[in-house]
């Protein structure tokens, strides 16, 4: 049995978290600031300490265990906690300090109506001291790891809701349907494209319950490749064999260089609201509550 956690075997849990987050012990070093040897000493005194074997390192490469894998989900969970406590004694003390985790989905930074950027000025005049992570996540991954604490604040668009979230509108964007240049309806005319010809189409969608997933249901989309971020989405388009949503503010360079165009504009698009999500309980810290009104701040006005 385990027993009772001590001050070492935190330190120890935030340096297999760094590990296995950087993919190996090499990569972890210039994170960690120590070196090879001591980081994988690090990770046997905490084998020993746990009685399993985390990790998998040779010439094979590096690999997480099923039981590494177990103990890095719930240590992620356990180090959550930790920063909430250590943000709640700071509200006692009424200091703004310590860590904020941001995760935000793909390609927005080139949305005209996001204004995260902004948020983030706005947020560092209010609270200098506090250092910010900033992750750029799929939809589903942001919800989860918002419910149980790892990232603090996620901004996602709206789909689906959860009782266990709170859900602020933020900005929207226009989504549209492309097709690559050596794509069979580039050339056409857009009058001699019907719908019947874009459902027939091979079509490539995100991989998970989204806007994309729900409205290429909705038109009866062939769905012949499944991505998980934008980026790859945009590399299925310009292959010429797949047609697929992009933001219109993303796809605009594309579009300038001449590698694609969008089809089907008034039945093959729709637009996405999105949102900033908080956990509904516990309370959120001050952190999370300051950085929550300079969102809504530099977005209330554009």
């Amino acid at each position: 049995m385990l027993g009772q956690l001590s001050d070492t075997d935190i330190r120890l849990l935030r340096v297999f978290k760094t590990v296995a987050e950087c993919g190996g012990f090499s990569a972890a070093e210039l994170e960690l600031n120590i070196n090879r040897s001591t980081i994988s000493r690090h990770i046997k005194d905490l084998e020993l300490r746990l009685g399993v074997t985390l990790c998998q390192r040779g010439r094979g490469g590096f690999s997480l265990t099923p039981e590494g894998r177990h103990i890095y989900d719930a240590g992620l969970r356990m180090l959550a906690s930790i920063d909430e406590f250590r943000a709640e004694v700071d509200d006692v003390h009424r200091r703004l300090t310590g860590t904020l985790s941001l995760a935000i989905f793909d390609k927005t930074v080139t949305n005209p109506n996001a204004f995260v950027d902004k948020s983030l000025r706005l947020f560092d005049d209010m609270a200098p001291d506090v250092d910010i992570e900033i992750y750029v996540e799929p939809i589903n991954e942001i919800e989860r790891a918002v419910m149980d604490g790892r990232f603090h604040i996620g901004i996602i668009p709206g789909h689906r809701t959860s009782t266990s979230l709170d859900y602020i509108p933020l900005y929207d964007e226009q989504m549209y349907l492309y097709c690559g240049k050596q794509h069979a309806l580039f050339q056409e005319k857009t009058s001699a494209i019907s719908k019947k010809k874009i459902q027939a189409c091979k079509y490539a969608g995100l991989g998970y319950h989204s806007p994309n997933m729900e409205i290429g249901r909705q038109l009866e989309m062939q769905r012949k490749a499944t991505a998980y971020d934008q980026e790859a989405i945009a590399h299925l388009i310009l292959s010429g064999r797949y047609v697929g949503y992009l933001p219109d503010h993303y796809a605009k360079s594309f579009i300038e260089q001449g590698l694609m165009r969008a089809i089907g504009e008034k039945t093959f698009q729709y637009r996405c609201q999105f949102n900033a999500i908080i956990r509904h309980a516990p309370k959120p810290s001050r952190v999370t509550q300051t950085f929550l009104q300079a969102l809504i701040k530099s977005h209330s006005h554009n």
